[in-house]
């Protein structure tokens, strides 16, 4: 039976990163919005000798996120691992500053999109012998200026522990990992001018990862 990874947010960063590491042992389902990205993670997956299903889709459209899981479904029957890398961050800002259309994007996208895709994604998990979600934590929530993504980032851990608490004897295994810092692009808009050469790669996360999936 092919191996499936489902992988929201692979076109970059970690995402990307865990969709190469997986290659070729999982057939991937690379999601994000951005189709050259995509394409480009296709080609580093052949070059690995692996295989990848591109869906270049936003994973706030439920209706296109129903579809994709639709043909998961009728494709394979099943989705071995789940790797949630996708995320929205905002730009930095006091509290009393936040822009709406950044509040209502990272309230879309972190959190309500996340609660749409669990809904979705584990009866595919379910069929498989093992089925596994992976979450990543990063708990900036109550940090200064970091309200807007530090509040949905942790509505977000909050949806994936309660699924991890509800499974723990029904399946599927729900991970929940933080990872070190990493040179990412979402690090850079928080972070720019640092020195990023103290950060561990991705690549080398993913490494790291792959041993506890």
């Amino acid at each position: 039976m092919t191996k499936i990874a489902l992988i929201t947010g692979a076109s970059r960063g970690l995402g990307a990163a865990l969709a190469e590491r997986l290659a070729p042992e999982y057939h991937i389902v690379a999601v994000a919005r951005t189709t050259g990205a995509l394409e480009e993670l296709d080609d580093r997956i052949k070059a690995r000798g692996g295989s990848a299903t591109l869906a270049p889709m936003d994973i706030t459209n439920a209706d296109a996120m129903a579809h994709m899981c639709r043909g998961i479904h009728d494709r394979w029957g099943h989705a071995d691992l789940w790797v949630h890398a996708a995320i929205h961050a905002a730009p930095l800002a006091p509290a009393g500053h936040i822009q709406r259309k950044d509040w209502e994007k990272s309230i879309a996208i972190n959190i309500t999109a996340t609660g749409t895709l669990i809904g979705m994604v584990e009866p595919l998990l379910l069929a498989a012998p093992d089925g596994a979600a992976l979450f990543f934590d990063d708990p900036r929530g109550g940090e200064k200026f970091f309200g807007a993504y530090g509040a949905t980032k942790a509505a977000q851990l909050a949806l994936a522990r309660s699924w991890q608490a509800e499974t723990v004897k029904t399946g599927p295994r729900i991970l929940i990992e933080t990872p070190p810092e990493m040179p990412t692009g979402t690090r850079a808009r928080f972070f720019p001018g640092e020195d990023r050469t103290r950060l561990v790669h991705p690549r080398d996360v993913a490494e790291r990862l792959r041993g506890s999936l």
